[in-house]
């Protein structure tokens, strides 16, 4: 989700010390090793595809035993009144980093990550784009995903965080755009008057939303046509690209879009038109320049052909999904 600001805070604060006490009372068994085995990085699966032990994106999106076991959890989690996505409790331990990088992965396009630091300190340092920061206990942040980021935690204790995937209502966004011109040090007595404080209430009964339907066995023709054009303009702005890859990119992508259309109109969902769409998918990739970098963004600097490949051609097609949507 790309914002008009790196960091925007949101107006809430939470109980951290509760929120740490249930983090911790889980058991090591429920700390997940990180996908890309990045060292020191874990974490625990809140909101996940069927409620299981997974980093899936897409899917059935169901809350986890581990969240059951967390009440004030699931309070701040449904006091933002959001359908959610996967959600989780990420550690980073003392002396280690989150690696830089840019969530390109289709789950972004729509898609805003909220942190809740549980447990830090002041030499855990945010970096977004040219900008950092320090996520203070208890404070809720948005951050700018679509642009390079990472997070070096510099002290000898353990850092936890409670992050929320959400695509957000107009509620949601209206409450964004209220946050974006303040900033968090000049307007810290401003943003302070505006903060709604959420304790946690013994007993309280919550209802979680959580998202279903998030990626379409076969994407609409609508959506990949609306995809291909944000890709072209992104690349196409870009001076220092090679003007002749450009407009080989250009009408390489609007071809694919407009042949994934007709092959649409013959077969939506059904099983029979998979191997066509297959084959568009696998032109698309064969007519990609060797070079992964050959053109870049200019909102990112990120490869072209990583934004082609994870944002668009592994969404495209997820088969995989088609139950929940024909059920």
């Amino acid at each position: 989700m790309k914002l008009s600001k790196t960091f925007i805070p949101l107006p809430f604060s939470f109980d951290a010390g509760r929120l740490a006490e249930e983090a911790l009372a889980l058991p090591p068994e429920a700390w997940m090793t990180h996908p890309n085995s990045f060292k020191g990085n874990s974490a625990v699966a809140l909101i996940s595809k069927h409620g299981g032990d997974n980093n899936d994106y897409g899917g059935d999106m169901r809350m986890t035993p581990h969240l059951a076991h967390c009440p004030y959890h699931q309070q701040v989690m449904t006091s933002f009144g959001e359908v959610l996505a996967r959600s989780r409790l990420m550690r980073l331990e003392g002396n280690s980093e989150v690696s830089g990088h840019i969530d390109v992965n289709y789950h972004w396009q729509a898609r805003v990550r909220i942190h809740v630091p549980l447990i830090t300190n002041p030499q855990v340092i945010f970096h977004c784009n040219q900008d950092e920061m320090h996520m203070k206990a208890g404070e809720c942040w948005i951050f700018d995903s679509w642009l390079r980021h990472k997070v070096v935690n510099h002290s000898d204790e353990t850092r936890i965080h409670l992050v929320i995937d959400l695509a957000g209502s107009s509620r949601f966004w209206d409450m964004v755009r209220k946050m974006e011109p303040f900033d968090r040090d000049k307007d810290k007595e401003t943003i302070a008057g505006m903060i709604d404080h959420i304790p946690y209430t013994e007993g309280k009964e919550i209802e979680i939303r959580t998202e279903k339907y998030n990626t379409a066995p076969v994407m609409a023709p609508g959506e990949l046509a609306a995809l291909v054009e944000e890709v072209i303009e992104d690349f196409e702005g870009k001076p220092a690209n090679d003007p002749k890859i450009v407009q080989t990119y250009k009408v390489m992508l609007r071809s694919f879009a407009q042949d994934w259309r007709e092959v649409w109109h013959s077969y939506g969902f059904e099983k029979e038109g998979w191997p066509h769409y297959q084959k568009l998918i696998g032109k698309l990739r064969g007519g990609l320049h060797p070079d992964r970098r050959a053109i870049t963004t200019i909102s990112n600097d990120c490869g072209v052909n990583v934004i082609i490949n994870i944002h668009l051609l592994q969404s495209a097609l997820a088969v995989e999904e088609l139950d929940a949507w024909v059920a």
